[in-house]
């Protein structure tokens, strides 16, 4: 799901970025099919319209209240040149826009040529697509602060508003963020980390990638808003609030809105800007598709890697087509909220109890001690066992409890689009009890009881894949593991929590 929405997402970028090179920047300006509500992102022609052409606009009616108010050319150029965006899918959503045919064809023929060889082509790859957005954002980041504005714009990120600091929906979205910009629950970590050795250090790489992570959120953050709070004192505004736009509003519209008024050489910064973003795109894109190719491999290791990764690339190109249509901003929306963050979300929780209470957080230390010979601390163990399975749970009661219908730019979709997102919820969701069904019924226990118990312990190969590792393993296991059996319920808890 995920990839083949990113993959739209880097035709539109490689779209914007083509266009950066022209001058002017065609969002500069509005265009004349555009009709009267439209003002110039360019800052030569950013005042409003003619007294006349707002006295006109006062008495105008149209059942779309949408194309009543004034937007911006930037705005506008995204919705009717890039998007061709229509009004509503209740006829169904178009056809796709050949131009970001073009653009999602390249960004798979990039992911293929790339993948194409497993991990050592994209280990190679990664060097330059890890490093390249830092150095463009360092760059952008250097032009934002320079700017007239940018203190305020930075200000506005960084302040807290501490009266949603209780919010769930607050920490709904703060959770799904986490689990995009981290790649929880979508077996991304797990299919790079099975590439490495036994004893590589996991607690030195965690500690690497979420320090970075949060780092470069901030930097980005920084260098975003730092160029919106110079959009806003541009227009003439202290609400930078004003000037923000959520989602891919962010990127397609309030950026190159900021771009447009950029009095010297805006092209530079533009084609910087999407340069980054499709090499971010194509960066995740790859994480994501490797990961499927590695789940069919394992599978089918008669499958050549490159034919697995065609096969993935050529499914999900005819999958992205539908993103690519006047409705696609619909489908995206739709297939992101019902195909990844509630699906991420309700099998992430359901992970935390599998391997803290199933599989046991007492074990899962004991694992990590095995393999790197340091001991995981109290705060760990609470985390893993309590804290987190707590708060994620309560998080999606309330984010249910709460639920109101999926809009997009405040429209409802139809009821044919609510019942294919629940559907895509459904099978991915379903898939959790589906398969511990076909597990216990695998199990070959001879009661019933047994088969359950069985489904829900480790097989008795589990552990290192060396032989003699794994019977010192199973040695360790067993001896540290044994002591508290059969000696009541609060036993097993209290060793399970603390040890």
């Amino acid at each position: 799901m995920l990839s083949t929405y990113y993959a739209a997402l880097v035709a539109i970028i490689g779209r914007y970025f083509y266009e950066s090179f022209r001058n002017p920047l065609p969002w500069a300006t509005c265009h004349e099919e555009w009709g009267n509500n439209c003002i110039n992102s360019a800052p030569d022609a950013r005042t409003l319209l003619p007294k006349d052409t707002q006295d006109d606009q006062q008495n105008v009616t149209t059942n779309d209240p949408a194309n009543q108010r004034v937007r911006t050319s930037s705005e506008w150029y995204f919705v009717k040149e890039v998007l061709h965006e229509k009004p509503d899918i209740i006829d169904g959503i178009g056809l796709p826009n050949w131009e970001l045919v073009i653009g999602l064809f390249v960004a798979w023929l990039c992911v293929f040529l790339i993948i194409r060889r497993g991990v050592k082509s994209s280990g190679k790859a990664s060097y330059f697509l890890a490093i390249f957005p830092y150095v463009i954002m360092c760059v952008l980041l250097i032009r934002a602060v320079t700017l007239p504005g940018a203190a305020d714009g930075i200000l506005y990120f960084i302040k807290p508003q501490w009266g949603k600091i209780l919010d769930p929906k607050v920490w709904y979205a703060a959770v799904t963020q986490c689990f995009y910009s981290l790649s929880v629950c979508f077996g991304n970590i797990i299919m790079y980390s099975s590439f490495n050795k036994f004893g590589h250090n996991v607690h030195r790489d965690a500690a690497i990638v979420t320090g970075l992570d949060t780092v470069t959120s901030l930097l980005a953050g920084f260098t975003i808003f730092g160029i919106l709070g110079h959009l806003a004192h541009e227009i003439g505004t202290n609400d930078i609030g004003t000037v923000v736009k959520g989602g891919a509003g962010l990127a397609f519209i309030s950026y190159p809105d900021a771009i447009a008024k950029f009095k010297q050489l805006p092209q530079i910064f533009s084609v910087l800007f999407f340069l980054m973003l499709f090499v971010l795109g194509i960066g995740s894109n790859i994480a994501m598709t490797s990961c499927s190719v590695t789940a069919i491999r394992d599978r089918f290791p008669h499958f050549k890697q490159w034919q697995c990764s065609l096969f993935i690339a050529i499914i999900s190109f005819a999958i992205g087509l539908m993103y690519i249509t006047p409705g696609g901003q619909y489908m995206l929306t739709l297939v992101d909220f019902f195909g990844a963050s509630m699906i991420a979300l309700v099998l992430g929780i359901a992970e935390l109890y599998t391997i803290g209470w199933i599989y046991g957080t007492d074990r899962l230390c004991k694992d990590i001690e095995f393999m790197l010979g340091r001991k995981v601390g109290l705060y760990w163990r609470l985390c893993w066992s309590i804290i987190t399975p707590l708060i994620m749970t309560v998080i999606l009661v309330y984010f249910y409890a709460t639920y109101e219908p999926l809009a997009y730019n405040d429209k409802n979709y139809p009821s044919w689009a609510y019942s294919i997102g629940w559907t895509i919820t459904a099978f991915g969701i379903f898939q959790l009890p589906a398969w511990m069904i076909m597990a216990i019924v695998r199990d070959p226990g001879k009661t019933f009881s047994e088969k359950i118990s069985g489904a829900f312990k480790p097989y008795k190969d589990w552990g290192p894949l060396d032989p003699l590792l794994r019977e010192q393993y199973h040695k360790k296991i067993e001896n540290e593991l044994t002591p508290k059996r059969g000696q009541g319920v609060w036993a097993a808890i209290k060793q399970n929590i603390y040890g």
